[in-house]
């Protein structure tokens, strides 16, 4: 087999989508709606055949790290467009092609009656062409392309519906919160770029230890440590980590397949994605490492807290990412790359799973996502069903599905580790089992099992309960004279769910072996043998000598506490939600400013209002009455009225008499003797 990948293969697998995303985009019209879905899926189908190509190729020994386009050049510096195709890239390019390949497929059955199909369907390809390009990017300037063009296009997908306020509110929103991040993640580049004097990760790696050893200008701090916690802020904004997470549950106002496609296996697994392509330079900061783990921690254990008290199918869904990534981010921070990974993996499908499970129960309730308005859909709709259970039963780690070997993974990499901030990470991941299966099963029990209410009146706080009440859906059925009885979704749209479901129950006992204890990153750039081994972090090399195999571990999974956390909390809400159904309400008045503060998301929304917008608009105004009214406006204007009072005076000596003329030439032509004679004098 060759080592070395072909590169105009390569550049078909990202170029593949994009001329989809053309096609669908610049013709639609002429295309129309079949045309635009067929050119779409074609190139990300082609994408994924040749992404699986390479992902067998890599795995045979070859490998790619190239430029294929110079940009420019500037002095010595160079800004090119390249590739570097290892194991890592290599699983992402397979994890985002098969994601998005299930999403635009599902799509067609989604978004079948909405208005703006062939765009839609232009914007998702173009997702995944940025996707791609930033996976496979071997420097930082593609990296921040990348990066860059799937937040631009989330702004696009997330206020699809720009008719609708909140849509355009919730774009925006997480336009400018991405932007905070992404300040943190240039500012990251730009130290690299300044004292590295590359863009290339090669060149930047192979000059890790001499960066370990500069402090940062002006100050004590060690300038690898103050450049890793600024790429950090980036994955923060990207990947939704505590305080930069507030975006995510408000982008739940796009369609539910750009849920699905965002928030299950790309746009958010690209900061933990980055993370692990730069952990030869993270492995040279504790102090950097520290930080991610207290990070991830916050953001496991506390956004689960909030999918407790959701209503909102896909909300519920959308905190479970959050929380979820938080335990990626604990497992890069104590130097488990390898089960990072390993985690974002299984994750993508199950996630994806639950997303477009959740939006096929949308569609089968006419699109109401209040799962207070739902109950009893198991009969209605058994095919969304059993894959529903699927996703929630890999989500909450049950031993066996895929979910539960790289979870488990996550918490035995935390337990031995011995990183400042590992402690509390170790009792937020480990509590968060718990919550996880108590909001997981709420939603399952919820959705497909007790009273059917979707029979009877919408429940008055639900959103559509609030527009019954005013009149608005008068004609809409909501109530016992006319009753939409749910139904099962279209094949376009079961389909996926059937193929997410496959890997969701096998991919972990599959992959766990080969991933964490085997060669499959022994050899990446990522993940270099001392890293892999854990020279600093030996957490994984005890992992390796206590596994004993997929099926032994499943086993062994059943004496050991997180499955029994997991139990509790389906338990717990089997018995809260079918059992005694009107003790959450008993709970909810006895802790009222518990829920409280929970309901409104511990209030980051009203502070980053308060504090960080109504400054931002104070200084704004400042800036324009003291700044441009005062001091800009002032000098021009002031300047403005200067000229025109000297043009006032100077235009009395223009009488247009030849003899004044002369006579003022003569004056000063004595002013200027006399100017004269005195300085020579001197």
């Amino acid at each position: 087999m060759a080592t070395t990948l072909n590169e105009n293969l390569l550049l078909a697998i990202p170029l593949a989508p994009l001329a989809g995303s053309l096609i669908a985009g610049l013709f639609g019209k002429t295309v129309g709606r079949a045309g635009a879905h067929t050119v779409t899926i074609l190139g990300v189908a082609i994408a994924f055949v040749l992404s699986c190509m390479t992902f067998f190729d890599v795995l045979g020994g070859a490998s790619f790290n190239a430029t294929v386009y110079e940009w420019m050049s500037v002095g010595g510096m160079k800004f090119e467009v390249g590739f570097l195709i290892d194991s890592l890239t290599a699983l992402m390019m397979i994890v985002v092609t098969f994601v998005s390949l299930m999403v635009h497929i599902y799509t067609i059955g989604y978004m079948a009656e909405e208005e703006g199909y062939q765009r839609f369907f232009s914007y998702i390809a173009l997702f995944t062409f940025s996707m791609l390009m930033l996976v496979m990017a071997n420097n930082f300037l593609q990296l921040f392309f990348g990066w860059e063009a799937v937040g631009l296009v989330s702004y696009l997908l997330i206020g699809f519906y720009f008719k609708r306020e909140s849509a355009i509110y919730a774009n925006m929103k997480a336009f400018l919160v991405n932007r905070v991040g992404d300040f943190g993640f240039l500012l990251g580049i730009g130290l690299l770029l300044a004292y590295g004097g590359s863009l290339n990760y090669n060149d930047v790696f192979a000059k890790g230890n001499e960066l370990a050893a500069l402090t940062f200008p002006g100050t004590s701090w060690n300038l690898l440590t103050v450049s890793c916690i600024c790429l950090f802020i980036g994955a923060m904004g990207k990947s939704a980590q505590f305080p930069l997470h507030v975006w995510l549950p408000d982008s739940m106002e796009g369609p539910t397949p750009i849920s699905a496609l965002i928030h299950a296996a790309t746009m958010v697994t690209a900061g933990i994605f980055m993370v692990a392509r730069m952990s030869p330079l993270f492995e040279l900061s504790d102090a950097a490492l520290s930080f991610i783990v207290v990070i991830g921690a916050i953001t496991a254990l506390f956004m689960g807290f909030l999918g407790v008290v959701q209503n909102d199918i896909k909300r519920v869904v959308a905190y479970s990412t959050l929380s979820q990534l938080g335990y990626m981010t604990v497992a890069l921070g104590v130097s488990a790359y390898p089960v990072a990974i390993f985690h974002l993996m299984t994750h993508a499908f199950f996630k994806a799973l639950l997303f477009l499970g959740a939006g096929s129960v949308i569609m089968g309730m006419h699109h109401d996502q209040d799962m207070r308005n739902m109950g009893g859909l198991r009969k209605y709709m058994p095919i969304t069903w059993i894959t529903s259970l699927v996703g929630s039963l890999a989500l909450i780690g049950t031993p066996f599905f895929s979910g539960f070997y790289s979870k488990d993974s996550i918490i035995d990499a935390v337990k031995l580790s011995h990183l400042p901030g590992s402690g509390f990470a170790y009792f937020a991941v480990v509590a968060s089992v718990f919550v996880t299966a108590l909001y997981s099963f709420r939603m399952y029990f919820l959705v497909f099992h007790g009273e059917e209410r979707f029979r009877g009146p919408k429940h008055p706080e639900s959103p559509m309960g609030i527009e019954a009440a005013h009149g608005a859906h008068g004609d809409h059925g909501h109530d016992d004279h006319h009753v939409h009885v749910p139904h099962e979704s279209p094949w376009v749209v079961w389909v996926p769910l059937v193929l997410l479901a496959i890997p969701s129950i096998i991919a972990g006992a599959y992959a766990i072996d080969p991933l964490l204890f085997g060669s499959f990153f022994q050899n990446g750039v990522a993940f270099d043998k001392v890293i892999f081994i854990g020279q600093n972090h030996p957490g994984l090399s005890e992992m390796a000598e206590e596994f004993h195999g997929w099926a032994a571990m499943g086993a062994h999974a059943f004496s050991g506490v997180p499955v029994w956390l997991a139990l509790a909390g389906v338990v717990v809400a089997w018995f809260f939600y079918m059992k005694r159904p009107d003790l959450p309400a008993v709970v909810q008045r006895t802790f009222a400013p518990v829920y409280k503060l929970l309901a409104n998301a511990y209030y980051l929304d009203k502070i980053n209002e308060i504090v960080f917008a109504r400054g931002a608009v104070a200084i704004g105004r400042g800036l324009w009455k003291e700044g441009d009214v005062v001091v800009i406006d002032g000098v021009v204007n002031g300047s403005a009225k200067f000229i025109g009072w000297f043009a006032t005076v100077i235009r009395f000596l223009q009488s247009g008499y030849i003899y004044h003329y002369a006579f003022a030439m003569i004056i000063g032509m004595l002013g200027l003797l006399t100017l004269f004679v005195t300085l020579s004098g001197k």
